[in-house]
């Protein structure tokens, strides 16, 4: 069987500077596509910011011979992000939605910060970049959208409410937007990685 080829594709990989998101990157770019590769650099609880990550995954890329340039925005700036990948290859036909922090503390104990930083991140950020990205796969009647969910969002965990409840809307946002898409050749599909990181 031919293994499947993304030449002359570009890409958009949120959350790409490590972990499954610079897994998605260095595959896609194995296989020919162009990859704008999107962290924002900070912890896993939200803070700070970084080039660093990005650009050790670009540099990784390009070492085996493959296209990648680095982007440092918050996922809340989606347009930026895709004008990136206009800018650099032209266009975009494939979004990774990726990028992701945890703010884990039982509901009791959880402040309105906490809760509005992880859907600002995973939530409105997913959204926020497949927005911006849609009218060009609109137009060109082609694209191809995955939305990362979890187990937690599926089941529960205790102590996430707000990953949970972030991830779950990941869920219905990608079955909508699957409906939506279908008559222009955008697939929209999710995926649920389960990891102990």
């Amino acid at each position: 069987m031919a293994e499947l080829r993304f030449d002359d594709r570009v890409a958009i990989v949120t959350g790409a500077g490590g972990g499954l998101g610079r897994q998605h990157a260095l595959t896609l770019a194995a296989r020919g596509c162009k990859v704008v590769v999107n962290d924002l650099g900070g912890s896993a609880h939200g803070d700070g910011k970084s080039s660093s990550a990005a650009d050790k995954v670009v540099d990784e890329i390009r070492a085996m011979g493959g296209e990648a340039v680095a982007n440092y925005d918050s996922v809340e700036n989606g347009e930026s992000i895709v004008q990136t990948a206009l800018d650099s290859f032209g266009t975009v036909d494939i979004v990774v939605n990726n990028a992701g922090i945890l703010r884990d503390v039982s509901f009791a104990k959880m402040s309105k910060q906490d809760w509005d930083l992880v859907l600002k991140v995973h939530l409105e950020g997913s959204m926020s970049v497949t927005h911006a990205a849609w009218p060009i796969m609109r137009e060109k009647g082609y694209g191809r959208i995955i939305m990362t969910t979890s187990a937690a969002g599926l089941y529960g965990n205790f102590g996430q409410a707000n990953y949970c409840a972030a991830k779950l809307g990941l869920a219905g946002l990608a079955n909508c937007l699957a409906e939506e898409g279908r008559s222009k050749k955008i697939h929209v599909n999710t995926i649920a990685p389960i990891a102990a990181s």
